[in-house]
């Protein structure tokens, strides 16, 4: 029977051996001596995937991830490239009927590759970012069964990691076209194979006569957006030897609720394809009013429809279809006059950007959808809007950006130039790039078709920290041109009139030469990104921090909680820093042998950054640390993102962090970890990037409330109180019908608790901005604060409060995915009502932010006697809920206070797990952890995961009261 029409992934039955293990050639091992198995040297292979993975796979070297195993791994430079030169075997099923066609697909080898295919020899030139396609029609096996066996061949340069590392290693990778984070980076240890393999898809696709070849999709925008045209041009290729007849035809779906699809448009165009010849079609443009539009994150929905072209040929049938989910948008920036940065627009509204940095998900090249939906739903939950992937890691995959698309996130994408490698770094090397710069523009040229009808690609960068040479700079320039109607805001003159801007090579996204050029920085190219360790969380607000509009890289510290140093360390790498005091008064951490091989980034800065560990006190254990280190995490990345929010549009237009994780078990900078469980950092990020957020400025002390989205807020209120380590709320402020304009950072008043009568030295702070018409909360932000010049050190003590939690929940569970609603309430019992009195203020206007606003102000008066007024008071009755029947946890303690940086965890029950064993249940995704509650107050939590075949999930909860505390258990 004849293979159907379309594409089959080749993604398992794969084998590997040496080759100079293997003793027959390619030929005999496709046509009389196939590999038997996993008889000796042939091993289970990870295809995709690379040479080092499938020799982890096999457990023949040790994880290099896991303590100081990368050490006894053989690096190519000592090995020779011989040693990682591996072939790669497995056998699939094609049977073409008359006039079908077949080809071979590989979407990335690193580095060069010979394949043989049922004894025939076909040789895949250099280049790791390049797409091979091979027609394989005329040496399929008649019988249907083919043999496939591939020789891959490591980088021509793969350099060699001198003893005191560095950036890039010795910078010999930058003479290929290839990833240069593979020689070690200050947050990387080196890859022995250099990510040698076959590491992207591989594919057979069948066709008939005439193939479709990446088509491209442009939408132009008129009459605010309301008249839409889609723009599509496709390449064909008719294989026959007689002039195809065709039917092209562009299908543009919706999908709406319940899996029904709309279709929006459709259109059929009769043409004629030469005998053995290659064309170029273009569509005429298709109308859409007022379509859905697709939006970044937290700024509306990331609309898609499905645009399907397929082609019948006369006398043969449908000959080929190819479909990708597009959005509507129109993205332009431009340097803003009043930052110096450069201000994105999406559909015309102004974006502010709030995202990270992006090296790559797992260093040996694991990646799958699996893994790539976790990530980009996680940078999603953190509020964030932007994603740059960094010129020295991968030129993403389709499927990182179907999920880009599908959750908000804008991409920047950049080619395979860093500073470091290519002509910045020390030694100065490589100034003119790669060696070969046909390659390199070949590779470019290729992944831009590869990626550019994806609405989340928001921009194309020629490197990190350096422009590419020169020839390829401005090939790159002239490739990427705008095409005449992208390069006005107001998008003026119809597209089709001025060319039709499908037939670019893409025409609707800016190309930048390099990452600190163009707005971007200084913008002339200067090192002015960063800074990349601990501060003080105020600095972050101050005017002197940052001096330019949109900073592509600023970064901190990462350390995850204990069980994943556990999970990745012998038990020589559970061992804290050692805290040296220096004359200066500063404290210097000295890590052990196995962090510093992690690259553990301290908590502390002699001469400038006290330890913010030791902020709270003596370090224990492990788990202290890391517990301590999760505060500061928290503290540290809201303050970053607040203090950048704070300035929107007067100072800054975006800021990206360095970075949002680590391709490896790497001690700095992120906000989950390889394993993927999530830092305390994570929920800083995404309590700061809120699209409506209310903050303290912790510069001035004056409460912000940002509004990033389009329209203006009305009848809202704010709610500030203060909590002390008793359990008392000294301080109160209400503040109601407030209106606050959109796109706008509002100081709206000084809290002013600290300059009060004898304040206490650590002290809760609890901000709250309620949507009067419903009752919602519209931004909630909880602070830990202690008085000028002071410390947290009281908080020890206060481990030892019970304070009493209920918690009830609700499951629900279908096959292996389980969704979790868990509702938690401090009960201990709330400041008597009596000791509180309020005052009603009058009423202020502030007029450069039109806000206006009743206020309701308390102050704590033992004796007074007083009574809650107008909407608050039926708002706390609102939230004074019952337990509807559902499973009640209760967590008894007789203290009143508030219940402290709270943290839910998924482990297996406690029959399926083992002693000593890593028990989390990973990833999971919380719609916020490491939360506090204030007495009487309780918020619910959306917990969802899946489970492992046959595991039996449970939840835990810990915080700072709290250790391990069991609330549901074999689920």
């Amino acid at each position: 029977m004849a293979t159907a029409l379309g594409k089959t992934t080749l993604d398992s039955g794969w084998f590997a051996a040496r080759f100079n293990e293997v003793h027959f050639n390619g030929t005999q091992l496709t046509t009389t001596n196939p590999p038997s198995g996993t008889t000796l040297p042939w091993m289970e292979a990870l295809v995709p995937g690379t040479v080092l993975g499938t020799l982890v796979k096999n457990k023949l070297v040790p994880d290099p991830f896991y303590g100081l195993g990368n050490e006894a791994i053989l690096d190519i430079a000592d090995s020779g490239r011989d040693y990682y030169t591996f072939w790669f075997f497995t056998s699939f099923h094609c049977k073409l009927s008359s006039n079908q066609n077949c080809d071979l697909n590989f979407r990335g080898i690193n580095y060069s590759a010979d394949v043989y295919l049922n004894g025939h020899k076909m040789v895949l030139p250099k280049g790791m970012f390049r797409r091979h396609s091979l027609d394989v029609t005329n040496i399929l096996h008649p019988d249907g069964n083919n043999l496939l066996a591939v020789l891959v061949h490591p980088p021509d340069h793969p350099g060699s990691v001198p003893p005191q590392g560095g950036q890039g290693g010795d910078h010999e990778i930058g003479k290929d076209v290839a990833t240069q984070y593979v020689l070690g980076w200050d947050w990387m240890a080196p890859i022995r194979d250099r990510n040698t393999g076959i590491w992207d898809e591989v594919s057979i696709s069948v066709t008939g006569p005439v193939e479709i070849i990446d088509p491209h999709l442009v939408s132009s925008f008129f009459d605010n957006y309301k008249r839409v045209y889609l723009h599509a041009t496709t390449e064909l290729e008719n294989r026959s030897s007689w002039t195809a007849q065709c039917s092209l035809s562009i299908h543009v779906t919706t999908e709406l609720e319940g899996s029904v699809h709309l279709v929006e448009q459709l259109q059929t165009q009769n043409i004629s394809v030469p005998a053995k010849s290659r064309m170029q079609y273009t569509f005429p443009e298709l109308f859409f009013y007022k379509p859905d539009l697709w939006w970044p994150n937290g700024m509306g929905k990331q609309s898609l429809y499905n645009v399907v072209i397929s082609i019948d040929v006369k006398g043969f049938g449908e000959s080929d279809t190819w479909s990708h989910y597009f959005g509507f948008r129109k993205i332009e920036s431009h340097i803003d006059s009043a930052t110096g940065g450069r201000l994105f627009k999406v559909n015309g509204e102004p974006t502010f950007i709030r995202g990270g940095n992006w090296i790559l998900s797992d260093g040996l090249l694991r990646l799958s959808k699996k893994r790539y939906h976790t990530d980009i739903k996680f940078h999603a939950d953190m509020n964030f809007n932007m994603i740059r992937c960094w010129g020295g890691g991968l030129t993403e995959r389709p499927e990182f950006y179907h999920y880009c698309d599908y959750y908000g996130l804008l991409v920047w994408q950049e080619f395979w130039i860093t500073g470091d490698v290519d002509g910045r770094g020390v030694p100065v090397s490589n100034p003119q790039g790669p060696l070969d710069h046909d390659l390199f523009l070949f590779c470019a040229r290729d992944t831009v078709k590869l990626l550019r009808n994806h609405p989340s690609l928001a921009l194309w960068v020629g490197g990190n920290e350096q422009v590419p040479p020169a020839d390829i700079n401005d090939a790159l320039k002239n490739d990427l041109k705008l095409h005449p109607y992208f390069k006005h805001e107001d998008g003026k003159g119809k597209p089709t009139e001025l060319g039709d801007p499908s037939q670019y090579l893409d025409g609707t996204r800016i190309y930048i030469e390099g990452s600190l050029w163009n707005g971007f920085a200084d913008g002339k190219g200067g090192f002015t990104d960063g800074p990349y360790e601990i501060q003080n969380p105020e600095d972050f607000f101050k005017d002197s921090f940052y001096k330019y509009g949109f900073n592509p890289e600023v970064g901190s510290v990462g350390i995850p909680v204990a069980a994943t140093i556990r999970a990745t360390m012998p038990s020589e790498g559970w061992q804290i820093p050692l805290f040296k005091k220096l004359s200066n008064g500063y404290v210097e951490e000295v890590p052990n042998p196995i962090w510093k091989y992690h690259k553990y980034i301290p908590y502390s800065k002699p001469d400038k950054v006290h330890d913010q560990i030791q902020l709270y006190g003596v370090v224990k254990d492990l788990d202290d640390f890391c517990l301590k280190a999760q505060l500061v995490n928290f503290i540290q990345y809201r303050a970053l993102l607040e203090g950048w929010t704070s300035r929107m549009w007067s100072k800054y237009t975006g800021v990206l962090i360095w970075k949002t994780q680590n391709p490896w078990t790497g001690l700095r900078g992120q906000f989950y970890d390889h394993l993927h469980d999530q830092t305390a950092g994570f929920y800083g990020c995404r309590c700061a990037a809120e699209p409506i957020h209310i903050q303290l400025n912790l510069a001035t002390y004056f409460i912000e409330v940002i509004n990033t989205t389009s329209e203006e807020l009305s009848n809202v209120a704010i709610e500030v109180s203060v909590w002390d380590l008793e359990g008392t709320s000294p301080y109160y402020k209400t503040h109601e019908k407030l209106s606050f304009l959109p796109k706008k950072v509002t100081p709206f008043v000084e809290m002013k608790y600290p300059k009060s009568k004898n304040p206490k030295p650590v002290y809760f702070l609890l901000l709250k901005l309620y949507d009067m018409s419903d009752n919602r909360i519209l931004s909630r932000n909880f602070y830990w604060l202690h008085l000028p010049g002071g410390d947290y050190k009281l908080l020890e003590p206060y481990r030892k409060k019970k304070i009493p939690l209920k918690i009830t929940s609700e499951v629900f569970i279908e096959g292996s995915a389980y969704k979790l609603q868990m509702h938690v309430h401090n009960t201990s019992k709330k400041p008597d009502s009596n000791s509180l009195t309020f005052e009603r203020g009058s009423t202020a206007t502030v007029r450069d932010s039109c806000l206006v606003a009743d206020s309701v102000e308390s102050v704590h008066n033992g004796a007074g006697k007083g009574q809650e007024v107008g909407w608050f008071k039926r708002l706390h009755r609102h939230f004074a809920g019952k337990s509807d029947g559902l499973k009640v946890s209760e967590i008894n303690g007789h203290d009143i206070g508030v219940a402290f940086f709270l943290h839910f965890s998924i482990h297996a029950s406690s029959k399926d797990r083992k002693e000593g064993e890593d028990t989390r249940i990973l990833p999971v995704h919380y719609s916020d952890n490491f939360f506090s509650l204030v007495p009487g107050e309780a918020m619910t939590i959306d917990i969802s995961f899946e489970s492992p075949l046959g595991v039996a999930p449970r939840v835990t909860l810990n915080g700072w009261n709290y250790h391990g505390q069991t609330i549901h258990e074999a689920l």
